[in-house]
């Protein structure tokens, strides 16, 4: 591998320019994404990330006694190893460029996957399990169900009618990396509607004013859980297309959980219906 180009200057161009890569519309116009951080950036890595550039501050490397060295020592003979230009950054160029407040030593500017909702794979030995977010605006959420898709062992994610779209920065850094691991799409309520519908997924609506608890129907089957924005709920176009309502009892005196818990009861719920096919029908008799 030939010497590294070191940028020392915050004020640098190709600094400005992957500062201007935070914007949305720059990002997807360029169809390159933003991928900050030791641990998703080895996730990332090892879904098969095309990276393009990757960016390290040598000076925020981790020292032989901290618990990520080996990780980090690893990645960085992957890094050798690969096609993708490697830029050295001062830490204050790093700073700079970074949207975290305390940038460890990787960032990486990579093409972007696709997110075409045709293309979301979908397992072929096991009913499907998918959550839906209706409009959600914090990336944190997004990152987060991501997160708890993965540890439930769910097989994607739909951003439908997406005000936040899933390549933003937060989104990956909140999901730990989970973005790249598991599939996801962005499509119109419509089209997501019409997809569940093609490959036999029923759909659940969790709502409020649902008489039906989560763990009163059937999850074991295809099923996609469909969440909304904490504030607004889900629109009328689910409540009305979806096969069934379910609700969250709330016992206490808030009426509703974020989104991102709301949605990993819901998925566990179906683990366990999972787990065990006999927890359903002796807990509803009659019902399947």
């Amino acid at each position: 591998m030939k010497q590294p180009l070191y940028i020392q200057s915050p004020g640098n161009p190709r600094i400005k320019e992957l500062i201007r890569l935070q914007n949305h519309r720059r990002r997807r116009q360029a169809g390159l994404m933003l991928v900050e951080g030791l641990s998703e950036l080895a996730l990332a890595w090892a879904s098969g990330l095309e990276a393009h550039t990757v960016f390290i501050c040598p000076q925020l490397l981790k020292s032989p006694q901290n618990p990520d060295y080996a990780a980090e020592q690893h990645l960085l003979g992957l890094v050798e190893q690969g096609q993708a230009e490697v830029v050295h950054l001062s830490p204050e160029a790093m700073k700079k460029a970074s949207y975290r407040d305390h940038p460890d030593a990787w960032l990486c500017l990579a093409r972007a996957p696709s997110l075409e909702l045709q293309g979301l794979a979908l397992p072929r030995s096991q009913p499907a399990l998918l959550i839906i977010a209706e409009d959600l605006e914090k990336p944190g959420n997004l990152g987060a169900i991501l997160r708890s898709i993965d540890a439930a062992g769910g097989h994607g994610l739909i951003s439908a009618q997406g005000r936040t779209d899933l390549l933003n920065p937060n989104v990956v850094r909140s999901s730990k990396g989970c973005l790249f691991q598991i599939p996801s799409a962005e499509a119109s309520n419509r089209e997501t509607l019409s997809f569940c519908r093609t490959h036999g997924i029923r759909v659940f609506a969790a709502v409020p004013e649902a008489r039906t608890g989560y763990w009163d129907t059937d999850l074991s089957g295809p099923s996609a859980i469909v969440v909304g924005a904490e504030k607004e709920g889900l629109s009328d176009f689910w409540k009305q297309e979806a096969d069934e309502l379910i609700t969250i009892p709330m016992l206490g005196r808030v009426n509703s959980l974020n989104v991102a818990q709301a949605a990993t009861l819901m998925l566990y719920e179906a683990v366990r219906q999972r787990r065990d096919p006999r927890a359903y029908q002796s807990e509803n008799p009659g019902r399947l």
